[in-house]
């Protein structure tokens, strides 16, 4: 008996086979449209702070005066407040950038973390070296 109920689960699992591709498939889309969504947010975002969009050359360049690695000196330390966001524009002041350049690049290299995976990787990198 066991051995015909372990045939008709298995007719049963080769007949949803085609319709379990078919989901993958279709969330795999799905999520390639959520990460699209997300980096023209960003963008959008980049923009409205008046940050010029930059060519692949100038993923690293700094944004108002402030460098990758001081964006990530401030949102590191961010760890020591209970990641409260309200104490970005202090910790940056403590590392010699005013509200408006830290404003601006915030949204800059926040956009740049999700458009650019070049950029996304030396920021990690640089993220758990700090």
């Amino acid at each position: 008996m066991g051995l015909f109920k372990s045939m008709k689960d298995m007719k049963q699992m080769v007949a949803a086979a085609p319709a379990m591709v078919e989901q993958a498939q279709m969330m795999g889309a799905q999520a390639q449209q959520m990460a699209y969504a997300q980096q023209q947010q960003a963008m959008a975002a980049a923009q409205a702070a008046g940050v010029a969009p930059v060519a692949d050359g100038d993923v690293f360049a700094p944004i108002a005066g402030v460098t990758v690695e001081q964006y990530v000196a401030v949102v590191k330390g961010i760890a020591a407040y209970n990641y409260d966001q309200n104490m970005l524009p202090m910790l940056a002041a403590q590392h010699g950038i005013d509200r408006a350049s830290w404003d601006q690049a915030a949204a800059g290299f926040n956009a740049r973390v999700t458009s650019s995976p070049a950029f996304a990787q030396h920021f990690n990198t640089l993220y758990r070296q700090a």
